[in-house]
């Protein structure tokens, strides 16, 4: 009788099977009527792709929230073969490609001439876009004027502000929002299913709760988590994200604000031995499970996050994390002392 694939993960033996290719890219939509959420986006594109006219466009928004996938897919929808993409789409990543020298190079030659097969356009899709210098987004915005009929631009940032106002002038601007967690539970199911990943609920909760409404950090998790064997938990999630159940940082802070100083301190040592997590980590989730504690009121929640942004710009600059944690901590248990 043979093996199932099942039978292989509960022994740990497909961690390479599962790695051979990336699911973020396998199951990436090659149609706009399949991207995930988004659906106002969506909605204001299909009717550039009905009427084949295109602007240059802009999206802006978090990462892992289909910004690329939504460029894509638009390029499949308006070009209509994978022949006919290959010829008529570039795509570069402007963090790795910033400086003006690309501009003048390598979009320009791609730009200046005319799309093959019966399509309207060419398109440059350019990922990153807020990383590139502000000499070569000027001279972006010149070859956006000067080849704007033959080529659109698809320009993909996480903060607008950094891409210089005429450039934003010469797009319609899109923006993403974080992808919901019922949009992104659903995704990893079918993504579990197609794969036959055994997937517990604890676990799809705990994939959530860490991606924070980035739907790509959700798949690689989920893969990730998938390689070690067996069932995905919420411990192997936690585990494979460097990150602590906020149960643990909840007992922390619970600790902390009845006084049991050396209990709480011991609790976030814990947390940086045994999930590897750096003291930025714990500044992170603090700020996370401290707005969602319901023993403190409004104004200590107020005071506690003003100590954890000179905590986090303290680290940031270099400073011990063991003594910062520490020190926040110690903020914690004063305010619980001044309550009684």
């Amino acid at each position: 009788m043979s093996e199932t694939r099942n039978d292989k993960l509960n022994r740990g033996e497909v961690s390479r099977e599962l790695t051979l290719e990336l699911w973020v890219e396998k199951y990436r939509p090659k149609s706009l009527a399949e991207v995930v959420d988004q659906e106002q986006v969506i909605k204001a594109l299909r009717g550039f792709v009905e009427r084949r006219s295109l602007p240059h466009l802009l999206f802006s928004g978090p990462a892992g929230t289909g910004k690329t996938t939504v460029a894509i897919a638009l390029a499949h929808e308006i070009y209509g073969s994978e022949d006919l993409v290959s010829k008529n789409y570039l795509e570069l990543n402007a963090s790795d490609e910033r400086g003006i020298n690309t501009i003048r190079t390598k979009i320009k030659e791609f730009a200046r001439t005319l799309p093959m097969g019966d399509v309207p356009f060419k398109m440059i899709h350019l990922d990153e876009a807020d990383s590139l210098t502000a000499d070569a987004q000027h001279a972006l915005r010149r070859i956006m004027e000067m080849y704007s009929g033959t080529t659109r631009f698809v320009l993909a940032c996480n903060y607008s502000s950094k891409i210089i106002e005429p450039i934003q002038s010469r797009t319609a601007v899109f923006r993403f929002g974080p992808i919901p967690d019922r949009a992104v539970k659903e995704r990893l199911r079918f993504i579990a299913e197609k794969e036959s990943v055994p997937l517990a609920d604890d676990g799809l909760e705990a994939i959530t709760y860490v991606s924070e409404g980035d739907l790509r950090k959700a798949i690689n998790l989920l893969q990730t988590a998938a390689a070690y064997g067996g069932e995905v938990t919420a411990e192997k999630v936690y585990r494979v994200a460097g990150l602590a159940r906020p149960e643990e940082v909840k007992e922390m802070i619970r600790m902390a604000l009845g006084g049991d100083f050396l209990r709480a301190r011991s609790i976030a040592r814990d947390l940086m031995l045994n999930y590897g997590m750096t003291a930025s980590d714990i500044v992170k989730q603090l700020h996370r499970e401290i707005l969602r504690t319901p023993d403190m009121s409004e104004p200590e929640k107020a005071e506690f996050i003003f100590y954890l942004g000179e905590a986090d710009f303290r680290l940031s600059e270099g400073a011990h994390g063991d003594i910062q944690i520490s020190a926040l901590l110690a903020r914690l248990v004063a305010m619980g002392v001044r309550r009684r």
